[in-house]
């Protein structure tokens, strides 16, 4: 790798304004410069992307980054543009121009980054293209993604080896929060690196206490616990239904909140975010599809209404509390029956092996592919419309697409959205004597021209829906005006859309030729029915201390017990009370009003059994009164 051209924290300091790096950063980073193929393993809220971004800047030539999430791809992208930095993506949502424009600025335009997703890399032509670049650094980020004992095994990663021979000197750098000590070693296996060697930030969180709360009436208890914590929360939801329902009893609760989710616009997702990181909203109720990318410090509470599926996850999302090194908490609500479902979750991600190879057949068939062709074609594949047509259930087809995928027969790429987006193609002065045939068309030119900029060097960002506000047009007529403005080759406009993309891997074949290796279905099935053991295991033990089981489980020795999980707060409470003291905390409590079991629960620092046993001899010896209502109150004397 060249030597630097400029010293890193000069660097840091220009184009991010710190004066210091993050414990780990400056180690990666020389790491990387010295050409080593490093692995760095940093928690969540750690600075991965400063780990990259600075060397790149420090030498002559560009980056490759290879990122799963399109988002955050495109987040980073615009940040870098934000610091000046010249920065691009490619994904599968783009049109031939915007690839060919993109292209085109990595080898002609001194850009410092290229961002794509990992599909990209069965691109033959992409990789011709690749080979001309002056790639000086290769970047795998969410990098447990190319290990099948990882918990998000995607096989487009393993073509990152495709590229590692293209260019042979150059360094890989592999990031990711969350890896076992067995996905550790399989990273550096897929990528191939010349010797280990990595950098791991330990997994403890001194500011973080970690708490499990069983509750049979989870809304209920998570409103008592966001009355009782102060500060900004995220709580997290499986389903995008909940996100709402939920969100909406907060309301009625008093409580501020939003809900978020991989559903909503793109537009809708940055109203909301901004204003739950402005602190106008306090509460975010969502999916997993919330966090990635988000620098909030201040969060002060994550709570899990239900239980995510491995403690990978957990850990991932729980990391988001804290960040600021103030004392935090990191809630996970359980009640009886979720051990149930979790481990149902197991038996809905490997639908029966026939299953499968009917919903191959039945996508050919939708995407009019015959047999023997599609390979490495792109297809719009509208996954709703699909079930419909067939009258398939929703969960198991989209598994069975995932395993279609791990079997390396189609690339099934979710629900990618993509912006509506312009570029002026005329020059300036033809602009002036349009003649077109859309009523208003001059208008919504003229809109886009004075509300957006650089609309002559490449294409951008623009919202219908604001042009419709200043022009005062309707949409159709917004939507006409810009096709037809098309077709003059006046500009080049994209509409937005939302849409999965399923890729052939291979030529179609006939379904009975589809094999679902044991690599990809028994065992992918075992270890995901581990990683559910394992979290039901940290959800339901009472003994021991939280951030030990979760060190443990990342391979990282713990001598003492944190002291501030619920299990070890627990144990403090048996050595630092006597019966006296529970049963006056207890008539305390009803003395003032009618008081809710749980209310005694949460409030008193005691532990379960002995205000629940004290509170039945209260009861039995005519103390406190049991009231039809399930309240309880003290007897008057």
């Amino acid at each position: 790798m060249p030597t630097p051209s400029k010293p890193i924290l000069d660097i840091l300091k220009k184009y991010w304004g710190y004066d210091s790096f993050r414990p780990l950063q400056q180690d990666i980073i020389e790491s990387v410069l010295e050409g080593r193929d490093t692995l760095g393993l940093m928690p969540t809220g750690g600075g991965k992307s400063i780990t990259f971004q600075v060397p790149t800047m420090a030498i002559d030539g560009m980056a490759l980054v290879v990122t799963p999430i399109i988002s955050l791809m495109k987040d980073q992208v615009d940040r870098l543009r934000g610091l000046n930095i010249k920065a691009t993506y490619l994904y599968a949502g783009l049109t031939r121009a915007e690839v060919n424009r993109a292209y085109e600025k990595c080898l002609y335009g001194n850009y410092k980054f290229l961002y794509v997703s990992p599909e990209r890399l069965q691109s033959q032509s992409f990789l011709e293209r690749l080979r001309q670049m002056p790639i000086k650094l290769l970047v795998v980020d969410e990098a447990h993604c190319i290990s099948q004992w990882g918990y998000d095994f995607r096989p487009s990663f393993l073509r990152i080896a495709q590229v590692r021979k293209l260019f042979p000197t150059v360094p890989v750098l592999a990031l990711t929060a969350t890896a076992t000590p067995v996905v550790v070693e399989d990273i550096q296996r897929c990528l191939n690196f010349k010797a280990p060697n990595v950098f791991t930030m330990s997994f403890a969180r001194s500011n973080l206490s970690y708490v499990v709360r069983p509750t049979e009436e989870k809304v209920t208890e998570l409103i008592h616990i966001l009355r009782s914590v102060p500060g900004t929360a995220i709580v997290y939801v499986r389903s995008r239904k909940r996100t709402k329902q939920i969100c909406d009893e907060l309301n009625r609760a008093g409580i501020r909140a939003d809900y978020y989710h991989a559903g909503l616009y793109i537009e809708d997702k940055d109203d909301k975010q901004n204003k739950w990181t402005s602190n106008e909203c306090r509460v975010m109720v969502a999916t997993n599809a919330f966090g990635m990318g988000i620098d909030k410090p201040d969060v002060r509470l994550v709570v899990h209404v239900d239980i995510p599926n491995s403690l990978e996850e957990y850990y991932q999302e729980a990391g988001r509390a804290g960040r600021d090194g103030k004392r935090s908490y990191a809630v996970l609500l359980v009640k009886h029956t979720d051990q149930r479902v979790l481990r149902r979750h197991v038996t809905e991600a490997f639908p029966d092996k026939a299953y499968i190879r009917s919903v191959y057949e039945r996508v050919g068939n939708f995407l009019g592919v015959c047999i023997g062709e599609g390979f490495r074609q792109m297809y719009d594949f509208n996954f709703n419309l699909f079930c419909r047509t067939f009258d398939l259930p929703v969960l198991p087809t989209h598994n069975a697409l995932k395993i279609l995928t791990q079997a390396g027969y189609i690339e099934f790429v979710e629900e990618i959205e993509t912006q509506s987006r312009v570029m002026i193609l005329a020059r300036k002065e033809q602009l002036y004597d349009l003649e077109t045939v859309t009523p208003g068309a001059d208008r919504v030119l003229q809109a886009i021209l004075r509300l957006y900029t650089g609309l002559f060097a490449d294409y951008v960002f623009i919202n219908e829906d604001v042009i419709a506000f200043n022009t005062g047009l309707d949409q159709e007529t917004i939507y006409k005006s810009l096709l037809e403005m098309t077709r003059m080759h006046i500009l080049h406009y994209v509409p937005r859309k939302r849409t999965p993309y399923i890729i052939y891997t291979t030529s179609r074949e006939e379904p009975k030729h589809v094999l679902i290796p044991k690599a990809v279905y028994e065992e992918l099935r075992q270890r995901m029915n581990d990683r559910i053991e394992a979290i039901i295991n940290y959800a339901y033990s009472d003994l021991g201390c939280r951030e030990r089981m979760l060190l443990g489980y990342f391979g990282e020795r713990a001598d003492e017990e944190c002291g501030h999980c619920d299990l070890c707060i627990d144990r403090r409470k048996h050595a630092d009370h006597t019966a006296d003291d529970v049963q006056q905390g207890i008539l305390y409590m009803a003395g003032l009003r009618p008081r809710r079991l749980e209310d005694f629960l949460n409030t008193l620092s005691f532990p379960k059994d002995e205000i629940l046993s004290m509170l039945s001899f209260l009861v039995d010896e005519g103390f406190v009164e049991h009231l039809d209502d399930d309240t309880y109150r003290a007897v008057k004397r």
